[in-house]
């Protein structure tokens, strides 16, 4: 389920919540900064400014901010468009397609690597967003990023289908 929407027309790093959002396939969020077909994010800029824009929406799971030891976080305040309940997004494969609300659909392309951003945000955020197995491997939890590959307008209350791509199921790496 959609617990909230938010979308900032300028590069700060939390977003406000709104009533909804629109997204328009191929674009991303209406009004957003990261809205573009070439990326808009202002490191990515530097290096290739030419470059797909593979992030034109960010969704989180609230269940995040249940589990941040020692932080208050609210939705919108990581810089996400779009907070879900009741999905593991982590764990859902490169290609999946989320159907949220009537008409909307955002094609996942890769999980978020945090910025040090959040530690201006929050000092210490950052340990919690990435932690490290027992292998020594990292564990992003700071959300996935999608393309619009449907317009549509989504609100809070909307549901949430998954549909899995086909063929191989291969895990998201960083974008």
């Amino acid at each position: 389920m959609v617990v909230s929407v938010s979308r900032d027309d300028g590069h700060r790093f939390s977003k406000p919540t709104v009533g909804e959002i629109r997204l328009v396939a191929g674009h991303g969020v209406e009004g957003d900064s990261h809205a573009g077909t070439t990326t808009q994010h202002r490191y990515l800029v530097k290096k290739d400014p030419t470059r797909a824009n593979l992030t034109q929406v960010h969704l989180i799971q609230a269940e995040l901010f249940d589990d941040l030891d020692g932080f208050t976080v609210a939705p919108g305040e990581l810089g996400e468009n779009v907070t879900t309940r009741g999905l593991d997004l982590m764990t859902l494969p490169l290609g999946a397609r989320l159907h949220l609300g009537r008409d909307a659909i955002v094609e996942l392309t890769g999980m978020r690597s945090p910025c040090s951003s959040i530690n201006g945000y929050q000092k210490g955020l950052m340990k919690q967003l990435i932690t490290t197995d027992a292998a020594g491997r990292p564990h992003r939890r700071a959300g996935v990023m999608g393309v619009v590959a449907a317009t549509g307008t989504i609100r809070a209350g909307d549901a949430i289908r998954v549909e899995l791509p086909r063929g191989e199921q291969r895990p998201l790496g960083v974008v």
